[in-house]
């Protein structure tokens, strides 16, 4: 993962992307860098565009944040539902009653 956020670093600071300067920043944290991972981080980000990849994972980190809001809203729904409901056996009951009342 410290991999990724150095690439993130150098992509939020406009630097190139390769393995010197993703190894400077690997090293800077005082982690010994691999230098087989930051090969092959280098050429998995080679046909990513960072921008978007940043974006898309923003927004669908932002969905399950809005779910419960979501569910409570549905749950008042069906609570005013069964409230109506209740209410209407009342009043059917009501009636029932006056006809026999």
């Amino acid at each position: 993962m410290e991999y990724i956020y150095a690439a993130m670093i150098l992509h939020s600071a406009e630097k190139e992307i390769n393995e010197e300067n993703v190894k400077s920043i690997i090293e800077a944290a005082g982690i010994e860098a691999d230098d087989a991972r930051i090969k092959a981080l280098i050429a998995a980000l080679e046909d990513v565009d960072i921008d978007e990849a940043m974006e898309t994972t923003a927004m669908a980190a932002a969905a399950p944040a809005a779910a419960p809001a979501a569910a409570e809203a549905v749950e008042e729904e069906e609570e005013e539902e069964e409230e109506e409901e209740e209410a209407s056996e009342e009043e059917a009951a009501a009636g029932l009653g006056a006809l026999f009342g």
